[in-house]
């Protein structure tokens, strides 16, 4: 039985989680139907919804990767970005998605709040606040958006998703790494492109395109503003981002890129990507995560060590929680 989202995100565990959404009775997000009917045009207005989207929530993308038939998106909680908004800044950005209330427009318009209407503004405020870095609120608002388009545009009504969203939680950059590229790759994967920077709509390609205009594409300002940065490799004093250089992402994922390939397939390099070394992962189990990441992972995704240890974060009370999916964790990433 599937889980409650609830008791697949935690905070104390990791900010990172994997989540994907599918289209229910076979239906086309994008990519062209059995009548020739083309829906590509979606390509580009689900990935403006997904990067605009993520600009009014606590919520950073690391990866995203739009479809035929589903997409993919990495999310990063930003937390403490949350909690240094003000009171003002919170309603202001939770009326950009849904209605105020009467107290919450008094207050923006600064007129006079009698005491009980300070408390009502305060409750709001803090309620709004907790789902501007949820997960499942910022899934919610957006499959709930694509639908609507997308039904408006069929001249339909009725479900438009298989279900709720999948999500994965990312508990280590190994787990981080592996399915970012996995999910980058999925055009190259799918055919549909011969390299990741050719990948149209993914965000491999935004990052190689900025790079290439850039002086010095490591540094975090010369990085794409619309996507969670690369901050380097892991230090003290690490900053807000990615643990690893750009420039190892992207030769990691060329690399992986070129392995999976039909004229490729076997074949492993001789000369690793930096990335790949220091990450201390076997090329022949990168690979294959690269290729089966969501088949071979469930809910919680880490070393065996992360997973033991942080598993009790997701408990929420529970005496047990089952960790589905710990030996394919423990012979791909510990």
């Amino acid at each position: 039985m599937p889980k409650p989202r609830k008791e697949l995100i935690s905070l104390e565990a990791t900010p990172y989680y994997h989540c994907t959404s599918r289209c229910v009775r076979r239906a086309f997000l994008c990519g062209s139907d059995e009548n020739g009917r083309s829906f590509e045009h979606r390509r580009n207005w689900i990935e403006n919804l997904i990067l605009d989207q993520a600009q009014i929530y606590a919520i950073d993308i690391a990866a995203y990767a739009v479809m035929s038939n589903h997409f993919h998106v990495v999310l990063h909680i930003s937390k403490n970005k949350a909690e240094a908004w003000s009171a003002q800044e919170v309603i202001e950005r939770w009326n950009q998605l849904y209605k105020g209330t009467v107290w919450t427009k008094k207050f923006l318009d600064g007129e006079t709040l009698t005491e009980a209407e300070e408390q009502l503004v305060s409750s709001c405020v803090s309620k709004w606040r907790e789902r501007l870095m949820s997960v499942s609120w910022f899934m919610r608002r957006l499959n709930e958006t694509i639908a609507r388009m997308a039904n408006e545009e069929d001249n339909c009504t009725g479900h438009f998703w298989e279900g709720r969203f999948k999500s994965q939680a990312l508990l280590d950059e190994k787990a981080l790494a592996s399915c970012m590229a996995y999910v980058d790759l999925n055009p190259v994967r799918a055919g549909m492109a011969r390299t990741p920077e050719s990948s149209d709509f993914t965000s491999v390609k935004t990052r190689c395109s900025k790079a290439k205009t850039s002086v010095s594409p490591n540094h975090p300002f010369q990085q794409p503003s619309e996507l969670l940065n690369f901050a380097g490799n892991p230090r003290q004093d690490m900053p807000d981002g990615i643990p690893m250089r750009l420039t190892d992402y992207i030769d990691l994922v060329d690399w992986t890129g070129k392995q999976i390939r039909e004229d490729k397939r076997g074949h492993i390099d001789a000369t690793l990507p930096a990335a790949l070394v220091r990450l201390g992962i076997d090329p022949e189990h990168w690979l294959y995560m690269a290729q089966n990441f969501e088949s071979e992972f469930k809910g919680l995704v880490g070393s065996a060590y992360e997973l033991k240890t942080k598993v009790k974060h997701f408990c929420h009370g529970k005496v047990r929680f089952r960790t589905s999916g710990l030996r394919s964790c423990q012979k791909l990433l510990s």
